[in-house]
């Protein structure tokens, strides 16, 4: 069954654009492991994302995203449970085909749940001064991949 398109709040529409390119990063993962690649390279690729993206993105939705629902809102909790299981994944030392499997499947996972639920519910709640918020430190920058190993190719 075909999923209707979600209208993205302005405020929020480049931090979908970062969950897209999370999305290929996943798809990048799988695609690496199907093929075999040496789990090395793909890891130096991930420790690459984590670091450019990843960190900072983390903290625009804890410091700007996550407070407009509260600490204590169920959702919010699960969110900043995944960024600190990912987070953990990430800085392990270990390029293992199991670590990088978990990376994939979590990111993704974490990536929906954050698209079809929380940021919907977001959306709903927010006052536009809360967006405002969201809008003004979010830094578009536009997405740069590091190509020097194109180890999905």
């Amino acid at each position: 069954m075909a999923r209707t398109p979600i209208k993205r709040h302005q405020a929020l529409q480049g931090v979908s654009r970062e969950h897209h390119h999370g999305l290929l990063l996943c798809w990048k993962i799988r695609t690496g492991l199907s093929k075999k690649v040496a789990p090395e390279r793909i890891k130096q690729y991930t420790d690459w994302f984590y670091r450019t993206y990843l960190v900072p993105h983390f903290e625009l939705e804890e410091q700007h995203i996550f407070p407009i629902l509260g600490q204590e809102h169920p959702w919010i909790k699960r969110a900043l449970a995944d960024h600190r299981r990912l987070t953990r994944l990430f800085s392990s030392p270990h390029a293992t085909l199991k670590t990088l499997g978990q990376i994939e499947e979590e990111l993704e996972r974490h990536i929906r749940f954050e698209e079809r639920e929380l940021f919907n519910h977001l959306q709903e709640v927010a006052q536009e001064a809360q967006m405002d918020i969201i809008e003004k430190h979010h830094h578009h920058e536009k997405f740069k991949d590091n190509t020097h190993d194109p180890f999905w190719n």
